[in-house]
């Protein structure tokens, strides 16, 4: 079923919608929660949130990308599940890397103080389009999919340090643009 009428049963409250939806959409989501919580029962409880709350969202929501829009509901659930389950608990590197390396931008709260989402969307769709493929693949597959260095050193044939040199450098570019178009 194509993602436009998958949106209209949601828009006519048919609750065949969620079923289409995961049906969809549950490897695409499954992947996500499942790289940040690597538990099971977490994952599959982050996605039946993700289904209802794509229920509660549409309408008035319409979204113009449904996979993104599931995608990023999910992300969301998971990093919350993720910090629930380790408020007291020591987290694991791959974790930890990737909070920490999220961290360096500390954008999150002053960037929505000072701009809209959509204007904040833009300018980094502006700095995904003008990375190589290679680098925006990488940055994509760390910061949205949550994949181990090891996992995207191996998927592109790199060294762990290159893919580590690779990201802080975009992250780096990132900042400065961010800095410059966001916070000026």
């Amino acid at each position: 079923m194509e993602d436009t009428e998958i949106i209209d049963l949601f828009w006519k409250r048919d609750e065949s919608a969620i079923q289409e939806l995961k049906s969809k959409y549950f490897g695409y989501c499954y992947k996500i929660a499942w790289n940040l919580l690597e538990n099971r029962e977490d994952a599959e409880e982050c996605l039946n949130d993700t289904w209802f709350a794509a229920w509660r969202q549409m309408p008035p929501h319409r979204p113009s990308v449904l996979s993104a829009f599931v995608g990023k509901i999910t992300r969301g659930f998971a990093i919350d599940s993720f910090r629930k389950n380790h408020a007291a608990k020591r987290m694991g590197q791959h974790r930890t890397d990737v909070c920490g390396e999220m961290d360096e931008l500390n954008f999150s709260y002053t960037v929505d103080e000072q701009i809209a989402e959509k204007e904040l969307v833009s300018v980094i769709e502006k700095f995904l389009l003008k990375l190589r493929k290679a680098d925006r693949d990488i940055f994509i597959r760390r910061y949205w999919y949550l994949d181990s260095i090891k996992d995207i050193a191996k998927r592109h044939g790199v060294t762990e340090s290159c893919v580590k040199t690779n990201l802080c450098r975009n992250r780096k570019k990132l900042y400065r643009i961010l800095e410059r178009e966001v916070l000026s």
